[in-house]
C-alpha cells in the first residue's frame, strides 16, 4: 500500500518527486524517501514520518539531478524508522529500489544472501530484494537482466523502480500485484502507483500488467515479459482532472469528498437511468448481461467499506430481483476452496480495483470458471481489466483514506445492476419507472441534508470523549450501522460496534449504561416500528440515544436524546442517505479529537498487500 514515484526526463526530479509523493501520501504515511542518481553516485535521503519532514529533510540540497525515484511507505516488515525507510541499497551503495508489496520467501533469500556475504542493515523484505538483483548484476552486468532474473527468484507481490550507478539515466520498473502508471510527458516519463501522481504532467498514460519489467530510458520505454517477450503498451488518455485532487477549499479531503456526494451519486447513475422504461442501462455488461441475468447465484465479494456496500446490495438483489445472493469477505474467499459453479456471477466490488484480496477473489472465481463483475471506481484498474465485465461507480479520485463518496456511489450502482436485473426478470415496468424517478431524486435529497451540518458538529462536540458507542439499524440499515462505526472507528480511535438493532438484547445490552451512546438508523421504513421498541429498551436503561429519522418526526422525538433529519426515499435507496450523518458525525467527532482526518494512524487508502 505505499506510494512510488520514479522520474526520467531534463526537469530537477526532486521537486516532481516531492509532489508526487504528496499525492500519494494516502497510500502509506509512515516514512518517506527519495534517490537520486547524480554525478555518478546515488543520492538517498530518508526518514522516518510524513512526506513534509521529508521535505524539511532535503530543503537546502542543491540536486540538479533528472533521474530519480521516491517512496511513502505503510509500513509491513519492520518498524516505522528511518533505517526501514525506502529506497534501500545493494552492498556498495550501486544499486537503489524502492518497492510497494511483500516479498514471502524473504527470509529463505536473506539466509542464502548473507551465506554469499550480503550484509543487510534493515529488518524489511524489500531490502532482500536489492540485494538479490546485486548478485544477479555480477553475472550479468545489464540491470534489465538482473532485475528479470532475480524476480524469477521471488514469491510475493511488488511495484519496483531501480536504478544503478551504471546505467545513470535509467530506471527499471516491474510488476506484480502492485499497480504501475507509466505517464507520458515531454520529453520526459513519470512513473507511479497511482495516476494521481500523474496527471499534472501529462494524461497519455499506460497501466503496467503482472510479469512486465520496463526499461525507462529518457522519454522512451521497452515493455518485456519476464521471459524476455516485448510487449506493445497501448496509452491510455486520463480522464480527471488536477482540481478534483485538491482540496478546494475544505480543511481536509475527506469533508470535500462527503460534501462531492450529491454530485458523485449523480454521476454514477448519469446516461445510465431510462426514465421511461423504468429501467437502466450499464454498456459495461452488454457483453454478459445475458449471464448476470440469468444467473442463479451472485456471489458479492469486497473488503471493509465496500463489503458493507455489498451487504446492502444484497438486500436489494434479493428482494427486487428475486435472486440468491451471497456476499462474502474478499480476504477469505480463496482461503476456503468455495465451491462455484460455471453459471454463477461473482460481483467484485473496490474503489481501488487494486485492492489485494478482492482481486484475488477476482482470480479464483475465474480459474473455477465463473463470470467475474467489477465494480470499482479507478479507470485501468486491475480488476477493472481483468474483469469479464463491469460498471465504473464514476466518484472521481477519493484521497481520504476513510471511504465516504466511494460508497454512496457503489449503493447507487448496485441499485442500478437490481433494476436492470429486476425488470429483466419480470417486474412491471410502473414499479421500475418508481424506483428510476427516486433514484434520480437522491442527488437533491443529499444535497438537503449537506446544506446545514452545524447540528450534527454540536452533538459530536457532546460525545467526543465517549470511549465507546453502539451503532444499530435494521433491515437496509443494519449495515449503515457497520459503516457509521467502521467510520468512527478509522478516524477517531473510538471503539464502536454496528449490530442488527433486535440482536442488542442477544448481548451487547449489558453494555449499556449512562455513559454509552447509541445510533439508531431508524427512518420511516417497514421496520419503523420494531425499531422503537428497540430505542425503548436502551432508554430503559439510561443510554443516551441519537437517532437518523425522517423530517416530520413524531414518536422517536419523545424517545430520543438527539435526532438528525434526513429526507424520506424508498426502502432500498435510505442507507444512501442515512449514511451521510454518520460520515459527518465521525468527522467531526475526529477533528474535536484532534485526529488526522485524511490519514488515519495505521491505515493507508488502498490495501495492496495481504
Amino acid at each position: 500500500m505505499c506510494g512510488i514515484v520514479g522520474y526520467v526526463g531534463k526537469r530537477n526530479a526532486l521537486p516532481i518527486l516531492l509532489e508526487g509523493l504528496k499525492r500519494l501520501e494516502y497510500r502509506g504515511y509512515d516514512s518517506a524517501g527519495v534517490a537520486l542518481l547524480q554525478d555518478g553516485k546515488i543520492q538517498i535521503n530518508k526518514c522516518a514520518g510524513k512526506v513534509s519532514q521529508l521535505e524539511d529533510l532535503t530543503k537546502d540540497l542543491h540536486a540538479t539531478a533528472t533521474v530519480g525515484m521516491g517512496h511513502t511507505r505503510w509500513a509491513t516488515h519492520g518498524v516505522p524508522n528511518d533505517i526501514n525507510a525506502h529506497p534501500h541499497c545493494d552492498c556498495n551503495n550501486n544499486i537503489a529500489l524502492i518497492h510497494n508489496g511483500v516479498i514471502e520467501n524473504y527470509a529463505t533469500l536473506k539466509k542464502k544472501l548473507e551465506s554469499l556475504g550480503h550484509v543487510f542493515k534493515s529488518s524489511t523484505d524489500t531490502e532482500v530484494l536489492v540485494h538479490l538483483i546485486e548478485e544477479f548484476s555480477r553475472w550479468n552486468k545489464d540491470l534489465d537482466l538482473a532485475v528479470r532474473g532475480a524476480l524469477k527468484e521471488v514469491t510475493g507481490t511488488y511495484g519496483i523502480i531501480v536504478a544503478d550507478t551504471l546505467n545513470p539515466d535509467t530506471l527499471i520498473i516491474a510488476r506484480k500485484g502492485s499497480p504501475l502508471v507509466i505517464g507520458y510527458g515531454d520529453e520526459e516519463i513519470v512513473i507511479a502507483s497511482d495516476a494521481s501522481a500523474l496527471v499534472q504532467h501529462t494524461r497519455k498514460v499506460a497501466y503496467l500488467e503482472d510479469g512486465e519489467v520496463a526499461v525507462v530510458n529518457g522519454h522512451d520505454v521497452t515493455v518485456k515479459t519476464l521471459s524476455d517477450v516485448e510487449i506493445t503498451k497501448v496509452i491510455e488518455e486520463l480522464t480527471f482532472d488536477l482540481e478534483q485532487i485538491e482540496k478546494g477549499g475544505f480543511p481536509h479531503f475527506m469533508l470535500k469528498e462527503i460534501h462531492e456526494q450529491s454530485e458523485t451519486i449523480q454521476n454514477s447513475m448519469r446516461g445510465r437511468l431510462l426514465e421511461e422504461d423504468g429501467n437502466v442501462k450499464l454498456g459495461g455488461l452488454s457483453e454478459i448481461a445475458e449471464k448476470v441475468i440469468r444467473a442463479p447465484r451472485l456471489i458479492l465479494a469486497a473488503c471493509g467499506t465496500s463489503w458493507h456496500a455489498a451487504l446492502i446490495g444484497e438486500y436489494m438483489l434479493e428482494q427486487y430481483a428475486g435472486i440468491s445472493v451471497e456476499v462474502e469477505y474478499a480476504s477469505e474467499f480463496r482461503y476456503r476452496n468455495p465451491i462455484l459453479n460455471k453459471s454463477d456471477v461473482v460481483i467484485l466490488i473496490s474503489q481501488s480495483g487494486e485492492t489485494a484480496d478482492t482481486l484475488a477473489a477476482l482470480r479464483e472465481a475465474k480459474a473455477q470458471g465463473a463470470t467475474a463483475v467489477g465494480i470499482c471506481n479507478v479507470v485501468g484498474s486491475s480488476i477493472a481489466r481483468e474483469s469479464d465485465g463491469g460498471v465504473y461507480i464514476h466518484a472521481g479520485p477519493e484521497i481520504g483514506v476513510a471511504s465516504t463518496k466511494a460508497f454512496t456511489s457503489q449503493l447507487t450502482v448496485l441499485a442500478l445492476l437490481t433494476i436492470l436485473i429486476a425488470r429483466s426478470k419480470g417486474m412491471p415496468r410502473d414499479k421500475g419507472m418508481e424506483l428510476v424517478k427516486e433514484l434520480a431524486m437522491l442527488p437533491e435529497k443529499v444535497k438537503k441534508i449537506l446544506s446545514d451540518t452545524k447540528q450534527i458538529e454540536n452533538i459530536a462536540n457532546e460525545f467526543k470523549d465517549k470511549k465507546n458507542f453502539l451503532y444499530l439499524g435494521r433491515g437496509y440499515n443494519f449495515p449503515s450501522a457497520l459503516e457509521g462505526a467502521l467510520k468512527l472507528k478509522e478516524i477517531s480511535y473510538i471503539h464502536a460496534e454496528g449490530y442488527p438493532a433486535a440482536e442488542m438484547k442477544h448481548g451487547p445490552i449489558a453494555l449499556i449504561d449512562e455513559n454509552m451512546p447509541v445510533v439508531f438508523i431508524a427512518p420511516k421504513d417497514s421496520t419503523y416500528d420494531k425499531v422503537i421498541s428497540n430505542i425503548q429498551e436502551v432508554k430503559a436503561r439510561s443510554g443516551k440515544v441519537i437517532a437518523i429519522v425522517n423530517e416530520e418526526e413524531d414518536a422517536i422525538c419523545k424517545l430520543a436524546d438527539y435526532m438528525i433529519t434526513v429526507p424520506k426515499t424508498l426502502d432500498l435507496f435510505t442507507p444512501i442517505l442515512t449514511v451521510i450523518p454518520l460520515q459527518l458525525l465521525a468527522y467531526y467527532i475526529a477533528v474535536a479529537r484532534g485526529c488526522d482526518v485524511d490519514q488515519p494512524r495505521n491505515l493507508a487508502k488502498s490495501v495492496t498487500v495481504e
